[in-house]
């Protein structure tokens, strides 16, 4: 009878934490479609309250005002600011953005050439900045009460406050230009074609089999990960470290030493889960910091992603393509951000009863 009730109350709580899940899941979403729309109407009304006549760009010296007004009215640019959005945000759920003021070509499809390479750097970039953090904050705190201690955190210093682009720049003096050990110009060799099938280079470099234009892929991408890596790698050491000592004066440690567990244990079972929710929140908020920042290390390495895409179409002011831009950066952010959020709700059942 015992056993029949233990059986009911479980499946009553799971049932009560998938329920849970599934609230906080829509909950996020609604709140962060608001956050979308609000974005997007923010830059739309920026971009038309700029002093820069886009339509001067299309037409010709001679043009006249009968073909500016002509040109307005096809583009839609003589209605109202609001009803502008709302016949752009329609187009766009049905993925068309328009077409693009530099080269006349669909906006969707630039974005869709563009875009697998900023995924690709930032797949690369991230895995090599979280291991690298974890790494660093591990061993120091591994190490504390050594010798090796204060200079490991005052080298985390002095890496936490160069940015990204200086890492870049030393990267490819130190290894790409003096030693010349790694490439840093492009996606792949000049020599080296890779056949398209999913816009990944990586993919379809396997895909086809083509191990030189594998290695080539993977050998252009090392630099720029790296960059990108560094950066976000001393506060997510920095985090690891302080969480770790704060957890650490915890009684459950303390019982943990008597119990006569040995240190790695302590360390690796007790200690390293709960000193890894500050971090992975931290984790969240520098990944939405290193999604902006692929627009300067793209542009540094002469990679065709959407950042490199975002500042040509800055330095032209076309509106359709950096409207597209920013809904894509956005969409990117919140969708790390709900991600982030579910795995803390996930680790932490303090996050859940709330």
């Amino acid at each position: 009878m015992s056993f029949t009730v233990n059986n009911k109350s479980t499946e009553q709580e799971i049932s009560q934490q998938i329920s849970s899940m599934v609230f906080a899941v829509l909950r996020q979403m609604l709140w962060r479609l608001s956050m979308l729309i609000s974005v997007s109407l923010l830059v739309f009304v920026i971009l038309r309250l700029m002093p820069v006549d886009p339509l001067s760009m299309l037409l010709p010296p001679g043009a006249g005002q009968d073909d500016l007004a002509r040109l307005s009215a096809e583009l839609g640019l003589d209605k109202p600011i609001l009803v502008q959005f709302l016949i752009w945000l329609q187009n766009a759920i049905q993925l068309d953005f328009g077409l693009s003021l530099q080269n006349g070509l669909p906006v969707i499809t630039m974005l869709s050439e563009a875009l697998p390479t900023t995924i690709q750097l930032l797949v690369f970039g991230l895995t090599t900045g979280v291991l690298l953090g974890l790494t660093s904050g591990l061993g120091t705190f591994y190490l504390r009460g050594t010798y090796m201690e204060r200079p490991l955190l005052i080298i985390n210093a002095i890496m936490l406050a160069i940015p990204d682009y200086l890492w870049a720049i030393i990267l490819i003096i130190i290894l790409g230009v003096t030693l010349q050990w790694l490439p840093f110009l492009g996606p792949v060799d000049a020599n080296i074609q890779i056949e398209s099938i999913t816009g990944f280079l990586i993919i379809d470099s396997l895909l086809t089999q083509n191990w030189q234009g594998f290695v080539s892929v993977v050998s252009h991408l090392v630099l720029p990960s790296l960059a990108l890596g560094i950066c976000l790698a001393p506060p997510i050491a920095r985090t690891m470290y302080s969480s770790l000592n704060e957890v650490y004066k915890q009684d459950y440690i303390l019982g943990a030493k008597l119990r006569g567990l040995t240190a790695k244990r302590i360390l690796l079972t007790h200690a390293l889960p709960n000193a890894a929710l500050p971090t992975i929140s931290l984790i969240g908020v520098q990944i939405s910091v290193i999604i902006g920042g692929t627009l300067v290390i793209e542009t540094i390495f002469g990679l065709p992603g959407i950042g490199n895409l975002m500042l040509k179409a800055m330095g032209s002011f076309d509106m359709w393509v950096i409207q597209a831009l920013t809904l894509i950066y956005a969409i990117g952010i919140q969708f790390v951000t709900i991600c982030t959020d579910l795995l803390l709700l996930k680790l932490n059942p303090r996050l859940r009863m709330q």
